[in-house]
């Protein structure tokens, strides 16, 4: 069985199916999903999905997109919804200068205040990182005595050099749909220079389509697709593929039970 670490059932391409995908989970080798909060709105809905379908879990977070949208009310409620048996993690957080949709300065100071969020409510972090690296690797640096319970860099498309530079956090490295894609050398490489021992999958559904159905919806069942690849990259059964990224999933996720 698989766990698609990331995904996102509350957005408005997946939540009128999303009874079906879990209805399905079981006959896709799911054995669960954890669907991600990008802002308040989007974390509150997850939370809700979690408590509707036993084999969904939710993370609360904003994303560096809408850092500017981080108040004290949305980080008290977060706060106390973390308690929940269902939360898993705060995230996605993070920081994104490509699109770079929130001002830098905005970014880094939301990212600063929920990894010290995670650290008080006792949570792994769930990292989104695009084009900032050097940067994301900085405020970690800064904050390491804040990164006891876990740290996620989740759809990893930095280098493979990075890889290590992270790996002073004990980081965990989620890989989706991108490694299946033709100009994937560089995710690849990544992929390939991951310990075993922190390596999750994920879709990032409604996004990052794998092939062959590039272009189209992304589901949590695709991750079956993320698992083959990994396979192949790493030259190991995709058994091997499926047991070790179900213990690193929990390993990290440690209130999945």
């Amino acid at each position: 069985m698989l766990i698609d670490s990331h995904c996102h059932l509350t957005d408005e391409r997946l939540a009128p199916e999303a009874a079906d995908i879990v209805a399905s989970m079981r006959d896709d080798g799911l054995e669960c999903v954890v669907t991600v909060g990008c802002d308040r709105e989007s974390s509150l809905a997850g939370l809700e999905l979690a408590h509707t379908y036993a084999d969904v879990w939710c993370t609360l977070g904003v994303h560096p997109h809408d850092a500017d949208k981080l108040d004290e009310a949305t980080e008290e409620g977060f706060r106390a919804l973390s308690r929940d048996a269902k939360v898993l993690a705060i995230g996605e957080i993070g920081l994104d200068y490509y699109y770079d949709l929130s001002p830098r300065e905005v970014q880094r100071e939301a990212f600063e205040r929920q990894i010290l969020l995670a650290h008080e409510c006792g949570l792994p972090v769930c990292l989104h990182v695009r084009d900032a690296y050097g940067d994301c690797l900085e405020v970690l640096t800064r904050h390491a005595d804040k990164l006891t319970h876990g740290v996620l860099l989740h759809c990893y498309s930095g280098s493979a050099e990075m890889v290590r530079e992270f790996a002073r956090f004990d980081a965990y490295f989620a890989f989706g749909g991108a490694i299946t894609f033709k100009n994937a050398r560089k995710n690849l490489e990544a992929l390939a220079a991951v310990p075993r021992d922190r390596l999750l999958l994920e879709t990032d559904s409604p996004y990052m389509t794998p092939v062959p159905y590039r272009g189209k919806t992304n589901f949590p069942r695709y991750v079956s697709l993320v698992a083959d690849k990994a396979a192949e990259v790493l030259s190991v059964s995709r058994e091997e593929v499926e047991e070790l990224t179900l213990r690193n999933t929990k390993r990290l996720f440690f209130k999945l039970k």
